[in-house]
């Protein structure tokens, strides 16, 4: 191969994925809050788990970075791992969108539609027509490097070197199957190798029994993405990632027999070389998941057994994965779905001290100081990640939920400060064997019954994306305030009745107040979320 080849392939190759990637990120910011939507569909019910890979991977072109996500929402615990591998089996459908619009072959029009795009795309002031002719730029890059990579490889056909390989990969399908993986593998990218073997087979280069193997392997080496992806994850994440593999070996290994007849099957869907091979890629991504996805749950079972080990080992660890950072949408829900971790823990330390204004036990209050440890952490995490995300190019949507989250999680460790405070207290309390009345513990138990209620309440009202449940926080508001003052001045009769102690009324004032500021951060939260400042 000469330089003059080499660079042709490699500087078309380049504008190929670069142009994949502009559209992909395009068609991510169109989507905009269309791809949260499509995650909350998201059930248990496989089938749409497959439509919801389907779908996610022909917006971002490509299913190794679907199966990243995929593994990184495992790994936050967004998913589970029955409905991470229907995911996986759509995204391989996914993926056959991009060969499939090669093969329109539309290689003269591309300057036309980077011309079409680029005026959008640097002069709009709307963010909508810059996406759309981020879009278009992409759309005709992709073509651009299609026709560049096959211009420099014409001259492929007249060199024995070439001819001799094509012979050997023709005649030993194990050839063509490692070539596959390798090349997919290496360029991270399944629709890059059918691309370059699309565009050998337009030049008359290969032949559909010589692709098709290597299609089988392109399959098995995207595979390796999500894999590196899951190393340092957690036991359900590393399941997921093998999930994956073992998927696409067991159907490789079935469609790998039938292949006489499954060439003459694709021969009959068209009559072009570059239409076959998109086809091929297509049908056999399709029938590999109709035969497997009803094995899913044997699929997950194995797995289980192969990778054994608790699911929950990470209890308190944050789950954040720079790898997603590519697809801001999907970041952003990552972070969200910690943050509502964040507000679990929260709600979980409110509860120990309900549970133990009597009794603090030792377990009692070291879990709760564990609970402030992690929501600080979490915090800071969070800042860090949310700084990371901004510095990618956010639609405004996403530019509003940046700015949300960072709201969400500052109000919540200021909860989490508050726990930490009645925990101190607690403590003292404990230490000193300081008794409270039982008309105080009575009072107390109520108040702290009704804040807990109230920051459930205003974290359900994100959760559940329910404007319901903000409204009765901003009700319940003007409440936590009068009941705190109105508890103050009880305890002041029973002092001045000498029903109590001064010394536990220091706590007993101290624990109040704390609740009354947590009633103010579960307003703020609830507010925030329908879009008014009060405090």
């Amino acid at each position: 191969m000469t330089g003059e080849m080499l660079f042709g392939l490699l500087g078309g190759l380049g504008l190929f994925l670069f142009g994949m990637r502009q559209m992909g990120d395009g068609l991510q910011k169109i989507a905009g809050t269309r791809m949260r939507r499509l995650l909350e569909v998201l059930t248990s019910n496989q089938l749409l788990g497959v439509l919801l890979g389907a779908s996610i991977t022909a917006v971002i072109q490509s299913s190794s970075a679907t199966t990243v996500m995929v593994v990184g929402f495992v790994n936050a615990g967004l998913m589970s791992l029955p409905q991470a591998i229907g995911v996986i089996m759509g995204a391989n459908i996914g993926t056959t969108v991009t060969a499939q619009l090669i093969a329109f072959d539309i290689g003269d029009y591309a300057l036309l539609f980077v011309a079409l795009g680029a005026l959008p795309y640097l002069f709009s002031k709307r963010k909508g027509q810059r996406y759309l002719g981020q879009v278009l730029v992409g759309f005709g890059l992709l073509f651009i490097g299609i026709e560049t990579m096959k211009g420099s490889m014409k001259p492929l056909s007249e060199t024995m070197a070439f001819a001799d390989l094509t012979l050997a990969l023709s005649d030993k399908w194990f050839y063509g199957l490692t070539a596959g993986a390798l090349m997919t593998a290496i360029l991270q990218s399944s629709s890059a190798t059918i691309g370059i073997l699309q565009g050998l087979a337009g030049d008359g280069l290969v032949s559909l029994e010589l692709v098709m193997p290597i299609l089988f392997g392109n399959n098995i080496g995207t595979t390796v993405t999500a894999l590196l992806s899951s190393i340092g994850t957690s036991v359900t994440a590393r399941r997921a990632a093998l999930s994956h593999l073992i998927f696409n070996v067991v159907g490789t290994l079935i469609f790998l027999p039938l292949l006489p007849w499954f060439s003459k099957i694709v021969r009959l869907t068209a009559t072009t070389s570059i239409r076959q091979i998109a086809n091929a890629h297509t049908i056999f991504n399709v029938a590999n998941t109709l035969l497997l996805l009803p094995f899913a749950g044997a699929l997950a079972h194995l797995v289980t057994w192969m990778i054994p080990g608790r699911p929950d080992e990470k209890e308190l660890t944050l789950h954040l994965d720079s790898r997603l950072l590519g697809t801001p949408a999907v970041a952003l829900e990552q972070v969200f779905a910690e943050v509502l971790r964040m507000g679990e823990m929260a709600l979980e330390m409110l509860g120990i001290a309900r549970a133990h204004i009597t009794d603090p036990t030792d377990d009692a209050l070291a879990r709760m100081l564990a609970l402030e440890e992690a929501i600080d952490q979490y915090e800071e995490g969070i800042t860090q990640y949310l700084v990371e995300v901004s510095k990618r190019s956010l639609s405004e949507n996403q530019a509003e939920r940046h700015r949300q989250l960072y709201n969400l999680i500052n109000d919540i460790e200021r909860v989490g400060d508050h726990g930490e405070n009645i925990e101190e207290l607690l403590a003292h309390k404990a230490s000193n064997q300081i008794v409270f009345s039982e008309t105080a513990t009575q009072e107390l138990e109520d108040f702290l019954d009704y804040t807990i209620e109230t920051l459930r309440s205003a974290l359900l009202a994100w959760e559940k994306d329910e404007a319901a449940y903000a409204q009765v926080v901003k009700d319940r508001e003007a409440e936590i305030d009068r009941q705190e003052e109105q508890l103050r001045r009880g305890h002041i009769d029973r002092l001045n009745r000498n029903l109590c102690t001064p010394v536990s009324g220091v706590i007993f004032l101290d624990i109040i107040s704390n609740l009354e500021r947590i009633g103010d951060h579960a307003a703020n939260i609830a507010e925030l979320y329908l879009g008014e400042r009060m405090h």
